[in-house]
């Protein structure tokens, strides 16, 4: 009876164990606390990233998710959002797990703002560089739709 109460607890607990549906689920379960810099005299949030969402860094995610027209410097680099632009992490109030940094392997193509791309890319967390977004997809590509 204890034996199979226990393996009970670890199957319905251990959340990070079993694979996301999505790469969003996945960014939802990183927890995050405001942090000071004063070199840039600003709070930001920013991800605690354990052992259990480590796990999964170098691994390949698949996000879909909105288009945001944001410059960046790279032009195969984009941001991608669960929200649409009017609710997304910079103009809408959602959290920083909301948004991805997707750097395509080869040339990407033009999108429109808010249109829907769904991307697989293998995963790069970032916690310390303000720069960029704290969960990256590297060597991405565009998933087709049917």
């Amino acid at each position: 009876m204890k034996t199979s109460f226990v393996i009970l607890l670890f199957l319905t607990g251990n959340t990070f164990a079993q694979p996301p549906s999505d790469g969003w689920d996945l960014f939802a379960r990183v927890k995050f606390t405001e942090k000071f810099l004063k070199e840039l005299n600003e709070y930001y949030l920013v991800p605690f990233l354990d052992s259990k969402i480590k796990l999964h860094e170098g691994k390949e995610i698949t996000l879909k998710g909105y288009y945001l027209p944001y410059e960046l410097d790279d032009k195969n680099r984009i941001i991608i959002s669960k929200n649409p632009y009017s609710q997304c992490f910079f103009c809408g109030g959602a959290g920083p797990e909301s948004v991805s940094e997707i750097v395509f392997a080869s040339k990407r193509q033009r999108f429109k703002a808010d249109q829907i791309i769904t991307v697989t890319g293998t995963l790069k967390l970032n916690a310390t560089d303000i720069n960029h977004m704290n969960f990256i997809l590297m060597n991405a590509r565009l998933e087709t739709t049917k």
